[in-house]
């Protein structure tokens, strides 16, 4: 759908804030806390950016994104093409990263950029009376989206910020934080990967189950290895057998041969790839399966996980 650019703000040093709002004067589609959006950028990339706003709200959607300088054209185009009153393609809201309304109480942890659902999450808990806290964490205060509207919010008091730069008894104490917690409380993380990493590995240590334990990436690490060897993909549809060397990916081997896949991270972040996987072990290098789905094997990311086995048959 078509929406207009209504608004563009500095959030922070080097994230932008926009405001969103319908081509049509209509009520935008409801969404739920930990949304995102596709946006179609004018370059002709589709990139994801959680909503930060209120659930409540259907006037608009709020997006922030982080200019990164290792940007492969996304974030560059949001920071030096776009601008207010511009038309802009976007899909409806879809939620990977969905808050558990029915636990006694959250655990909310932002790095960075990945304050955005965060703070989403955080208004629609607030709105419901709902108990959790939320952490912030940054390499520096200047660096920190929202701050300002945190510090006001009706929960100021549930928020703690913790700054890289900061004085010492405002550094994150994960271990302490987690042992505080009883064993219903659930938690949620996003942000750069070596922080959610930290945070989710924490919390394992600690004994705390998979299914309390929810995180969004925003970025992934390059998924290539120095050692990658090649392997086959076989279309069970029509027994097409694909070789995949060492410097392609499955998608990119598929698309040279006709054989569309949708995609849009590229990363194996956002799942827009998918694909189920009837025989053969994959080589798991995504980050939206769980550890338990991708023990089961019987479906992969084709943008950027490999195989174990020889060949990978494809339900394609």
């Amino acid at each position: 759908m078509e929406v207009i650019i209504s608004a563009m703000r500095l959030a922070a040093k080097d994230i932008v804030s926009l405001e969103l709002v319908s081509a049509t004067g209509e009520a935008l589609p409801a969404f739920e806390a930990g949304s995102h959006i596709d946006v179609h950028l004018p370059n002709g990339l589709i990139r994801q950016y959680s909503l930060w706003n209120s659930p409540e709200e259907r006037s608009r959607y709020c997006i922030g994104v982080l200019k990164d300088p290792a940007s492969r054209g996304g974030s560059r185009a949001v920071h030096e093409d776009l601008r207010v009153g511009q038309i802009v393609r976007i899909s409806e809201p879809r939620n990977l990263f969905k808050l558990d309304e029915g636990a006694s109480r959250s655990l909310l942890f932002a790095g960075g950029i990945g304050i955005t659902p965060i703070l989403c999450m955080a208004q629609r808990l607030a709105q419901q009376g709902k108990n959790f806290e939320l952490h912030y964490s940054s390499r520096a205060a200047e660096r920190a989206a929202f701050v300002k509207r945190l510090e006001q919010s009706a929960f100021a008091q549930q928020v703690h910020f913790h700054f890289d730069d900061g004085a010492a008894d405002q550094k994150l104490d994960l271990a302490s934080i987690l042992e505080k917690e009883g064993e219903h409380t659930h938690l949620y993380v996003c942000g750069p990967t070596g922080f959610m990493d930290y945070v989710l590995g924490s919390a394992r240590t600690a004994d705390w189950q998979e299914e309390r334990l929810h995180r969004e990436y925003f970025a992934a690490v390059p998924a290539m290895k120095a050692d990658d060897g090649s392997f086959e993909v076989r279309i069970q549809s029509s027994g097409q057998v694909l070789q995949i060397p060492a410097d392609k990916t499955v998608v990119q081997v598929l698309d040279a041969a006709g054989i569309m896949v949708p995609v849009s991270c590229e990363q194996g972040i956002c799942g827009t790839c998918v694909t189920r996987v009837i025989d053969g072990e994959p080589d798991h290098r995504d980050y939206f399966l769980t550890p338990a789905e991708q023990a089961k094997n019987d479906q992969f990311t084709p943008c950027c996980s490999r195989a174990k086995s020889a060949c990978l048959v494809l339900d394609l």
